[in-house]
């Protein structure tokens, strides 16, 4: 094999490499809570990620301050779609929303239909489970329960997860938000353990301290344990979306998100 062939597969294998290691990286559109959702698109795509997870309560557009809720009339929803298509980003999950009415659950779940979303990320009550479950069920979307620090919500400890998913569909699932484990001083790698096999998707975020205090700061410079977050991830073979959530001061976001985001890349099989 001559040099030029050798260089050739090595620089396709790279960039085959990139591309499949970056294309299950997603942000959390909170993660630009202070821009529009028009703004977000456009700095994400200028990341090079192409999905995103929205939330109920950001601005449309510059122009426009029309919430991202799910009860937005069809004209928004035309106008969601070509800003979508424009970045060319894909909505792959929707929340974290919480909803006390059927009659809410099931518009939800027809704005998730409409928008082709595959996710619904919730921290319901826990009477709320079994009408989320048989929506999940009815419409074929998944709907995944996310975990807030302690002591908000029950959903906190992963043992109550697992408890509340036990009879239920395969629709019905876990998003774990590994930072708000670390700041309920849980051990991560231990909650993935548990929750195997239940985990559709991941809240990416690293903390500085093990309790309601710790704040966010780039992947790797916390103390999460991330080489044996990923070992876990990768024994379990772990395939769904890692949803970069991240807070920083505007000066220092876009810096902090390019370095998650390699970060990242060097763990992704």
């Amino acid at each position: 094999m001559n040099k030029r062939l050798c260089c050739t597969l090595l620089l396709v294998f790279t960039v085959v490499f990139i591309a499949f290691s970056q294309k299950n990286i997603g942000s959390q559109a909170w993660t630009f809570k202070d821009y529009s959702l028009e703004e977000t698109l456009e700095k994400i795509s200028a990341l090079g990620l192409k999905k995103i997870e929205m939330f109920p309560k950001q601005r449309f557009s510059r122009v426009d301050s029309t919430l991202t809720s799910y009860k937005m009339p069809k004209s928004q929803l035309v106008k969601l779609k070509a800003l979508l298509k424009k970045y060319k980003v894909k909505v792959v999950s929707y929340g974290v929303i919480s909803l006390k009415k059927e009659k809410d659950w099931i518009h939800l779940f027809e704005f998730a239909k409409d928008m082709k979303i595959k996710t619904i990320i919730t921290e319901p009550a826990q009477d709320q489970i079994a009408t989320i479950d048989k929506l999940c069920k009815q419409y074929k979307i998944y709907a995944s329960i996310h975990n807030h620090a302690k002591p908000k919500r029950h959903w906190w400890n992963p043992a109550n997860v697992k408890q509340g998913l036990i009879g239920r569909s395969k629709y019905l699932g876990v998003c774990a938000d590994v930072g708000h484990w670390k700041r309920s001083n849980l051990d991560v790698t231990a909650s993935l353990k548990l929750l195997k096999g239940k985990i559709t998707e991941l809240h990416i975020k690293d903390v500085n301290k093990p309790s309601s205090k710790g704040k966010p700061v780039p992947l790797g410079t916390g103390i999460i344990n991330w080489e044996n977050v990923f070992n876990e991830l990768n024994r379990q073979k772990f395939k769904g979306n890692y949803i970069i959530e991240h807070t920083a001061k505007k000066s220092v976001l876009i810096k902090e998100l390019q370095h998650n985001i390699a970060f990242l890349k060097t763990y992704i099989k």
